[in-house]
């Protein structure tokens, strides 16, 4: 029993680990096809490499197969093997992932997902054939039959795999930082050799180096587990756009991890808030909780432009709350969407966010406008996740549900980055929203060079009125000149914005490629800009 308690939770230790590493690496690298790519690509490698390689040692050489003894003290070993790098990966990646982002994004998530996963997969896997061969080697020398459970030994390592997942997901990231998380993995794995040397009746080969490694391997990881805030913190203050900064508070869900940074106070006491999400920053406020971020008021804005006297408003995507809130305080009745608590206690405890002030509904937006009743003057769609909007909310379907969500002469406003080096995919985007709401006006901010920009899109079934304008009374001085301006040059959709755009539905998305690219710009901006503290957890 004791040997297959051990196979089950390596199995367990094995899918957390590539769970946690998506996790860990996310900030540095995005979520795209091209990244998952290399984290399973890589997982599935050092899993193939494990089970060849244990085969190999449980085969022995020359023909001489291993006595139990040998086999039984490798089965032990290993465990405490994977410990150990799991430790050195904690201690080495808040800096190199950093670095290697910076390099190339698709190759070092490679480098990034081998330093992270492959000795500790390759270990942890390799106990799998060598486990077979000792219960042979056990059965031979009792005389029975010579069936060594090959399938038993999967099945158990398999299910500990599912039990690993559902720990991790439900018990581990809601609650704990990557960080801490990994290394409990790591202290999990050490202490099982000890359990062995303990408990198991197994005749083991070179006791006292099991007892060294294994002992080696729990005192590091449990020495770095207890300063793990310290060893994280020490990345802290970090300087970022003229000013200096430090953690405020993090919240964690399912969804990601959203990390709140604050800048250091002046000499009037004034300060700056940032709401930083897996990499992204999703909003920045002064003191008073009035948002610095221009797309704040933008889809205000453009909603007043082109849907005077609106009554009510859904807002797909709360993030700080600053639309919602804005929205509600001139008489609207707002509903806001979000599918991550964390968001909304952010919100809510940092950021104004008032409930009572706003209906918020946690749910996924498309099981909302699924179910809407098609009275609501003005949807904003504002949703971000990883390096961009997620395939799901960018197909035919969706728009097809936004628009039944719309009153009468109702539109929809969104949120949205576009990159003009590299314009296909964003056609794509655009050529899509038109099928389901074809009268359609662009905006831009000029950014002065730079080519991955805000875009802000006014959408809906019915032709467009002309802008009625909106009060920028409101608007910090450092961004009304920009927003103006943006009003005053709305654009059209040509034939240009549109060249090459193919429409993705539910059922097919024959862009994936480039959207993944698109994503890829988007990350490669956010780690060139922000420093490596940003990014840790």
């Amino acid at each position: 029993m004791m040997l297959q308690a051990i196979i089950f939770t390596t199995g367990g230790a094995i899918l957390a680990l590539e769970l946690l590493a998506s996790r860990i690496m996310t900030p540095y690298f995005g979520v795209s096809l091209f990244i998952w790519s290399g984290i399973l690509s890589i997982t599935l490698v050092s899993l193939a490499l494990g089970y060849w390689w244990g085969g190999r040692l449980a085969a022995g050489r020359n023909g001489h197969a291993l006595s139990a003894e040998k086999l039984a003290s490798l089965f032990t070993l290993m465990p405490a093997v994977a410990a150990i790098a799991i430790v050195i990966a904690c201690l080495a990646y808040p800096y190199l992932f950093y670095q290697l982002a910076r390099i190339d994004l698709v190759v070092g998530a490679f480098i990034a997902c081998l330093a992270l996963l492959f000795v500790p997969l390759f270990a942890t896997s390799a106990m799998n054939p060598l486990l077979v061969a000792l219960v042979l080697r056990q059965n031979a020398a009792k005389g029975a039959p010579a069936d060594a459970g090959a399938g038993n030994v999967f099945f158990v390592s398999t299910i500990g795999s599912v039990a690993g997942v559902i720990v991790t997901a439900f018990g581990l990231i809601p609650y704990l930082s990557n960080f801490v998380s990994t290394l409990l993995v790591a202290v999990v794995l050490a202490a099982l050799p000890l359990a062995v040397l303990v408990r198991s009746p197994l005749p083991l080969h070179e006791r006292r180096r099991l007892i060294s490694v294994a002992t080696v391997a729990l005192i590091a990881a449990l020495t770095l587990l207890a300063a793990a805030d310290f060893y994280t913190g020490r990345m802290w203050p970090a300087q970022y756009n003229n000013a200096t900064w430090t953690p405020e508070k993090t919240y964690r869900s399912m969804f990601g991890t959203i990390k709140i940074v604050r800048s250091e106070a002046r000499d009037d006491g004034a300060f700056q808030r940032m709401y930083f999400q897996d990499g992204l920053i999703q909003n920045m406020v002064d003191s008073r909780n009035k948002s610095m971020s221009l797309y704040t008021y933008a889809l205000e804005a453009l909603a007043h432009s082109y849907r005077p006297g609106l009554k009510k408003a859904l807002v797909l995507g709360n993030g700080a709350g600053m639309v919602p809130m804005r929205l509600a305080a001139q008489g609207i009745a707002v509903t806001t969407v979000d599918i991550d608590p964390a968001a909304l206690r952010a919100a809510r405890e940092l950021f104004g966010f008032d409930p009572g002030a706003v209906k918020t509904l946690q749910a996924d937006a498309r099981t909302v406008l699924r179910d809407c009743d098609g009275s609501y003057d003005v949807v904003v769609v504002d949703l971000f996740h990883g390096d961009g909007v997620p395939d799901y909310l960018v197909t035919r379907d969706m728009f097809r549900d936004l628009k039944s969500c719309l009153a009468a002469g109702g539109i929809a406003v969104f949120n949205t980055f576009a990159d003009l080096d590299a314009p296909r995919p964003y056609a794509h985007f655009l050529t899509t929203l038109r099928t389901e709401l074809p009268y359609m006006v662009l905006y831009r901010p000029d950014y002065g060079m730079a080519t991955h920009v805000n875009s802000f899109v006014v959408a809906a079934a019915q032709p467009l009125p002309a802008p009625a304008g909106a009060d920028l009374s409101h608007t910090p001085a450092r961004l009304y000149e920009m927003l103006a301006a943006m009003l005053r040059q709305p654009q059209a959709l040509n034939q240009q914005l549109l060249r090459d755009g193919r429409v993705i539905s539910d059922a097919n998305n024959p862009v994936a490629a480039d959207m993944a690219s698109s994503q890829l710009v988007n990350r490669r901006h956010v780690v060139e800009a922000l420093p490596a503290a940003f990014f840790v957890n």
